[in-house]
């Protein structure tokens, strides 16, 4: 089953390697809009829903392609959470941290339910394997949703070439 996703493990994986190189961590306060400011809090939600998913792969008895495709998705979004923590910060608009308690971000484009985690994380092996894909996959068409919103109405340079990146 998990050969049968290859070429969407190939994808995701070339999708993370394109936001991976969306620059340093250096921080930005030129000129900046609601826009960036919301892109910033709720794409450091999304991003840390993507770990919290990467971690359950540890106990999942998954596969070894799912297990290398979750290291480098949390590989390549820790750094992009303190870029853009920073940027809040600049624009003093607020660090966010610890945003996955309940705060409503799973009306956001992709973002799983507390339901969806507790079911991917009761799942095993091929199962696990097949769900995890499937809600990463989705997860990650949500991002690119929220990056085209920034793209198109963000002012600071910074988010916006992320936005473009994603």
């Amino acid at each position: 089953m998990v050969e049968d996703m290859k070429p969407m493990i190939l994808l995701m994986t070339a999708l993370l390697l394109v936001a991976a190189c969306a620059g340093g961590t250096k921080r930005s306060d030129a000129q900046h809009n609601d826009a960036d400011i919301a892109f910033a809090r709720d794409m450091i939600a999304h991003h840390e829903q993507a770990v919290e998913m990467a971690e359950l792969v540890d106990d999942a008895d998954a596969s070894a392609d799912v297990t290398a495709l979750a290291e480098q998705i949390a590989a390549a979004q820790g750094p992009e959470i303190e870029r853009m923590n920073d940027w809040l910060d600049d624009w003093d608009a607020g660090e966010m941290s610890g945003s996955m308690d309940g705060g409503g971000h799973d009306a956001m484009p992709g973002m799983m339910s507390p339901a969806d985690l507790e079911a991917l994380d009761r799942a095993t092996g091929a199962a696990f394997d097949q769900a995890w894909l499937t809600m990463m996959i989705a997860h990650h068409e949500g991002a690119v949703e929220m990056a085209a919103t920034e793209a198109e109405l963000g002012e600071n340079p910074g988010a916006t070439a992320l936005a473009e990146n994603i």
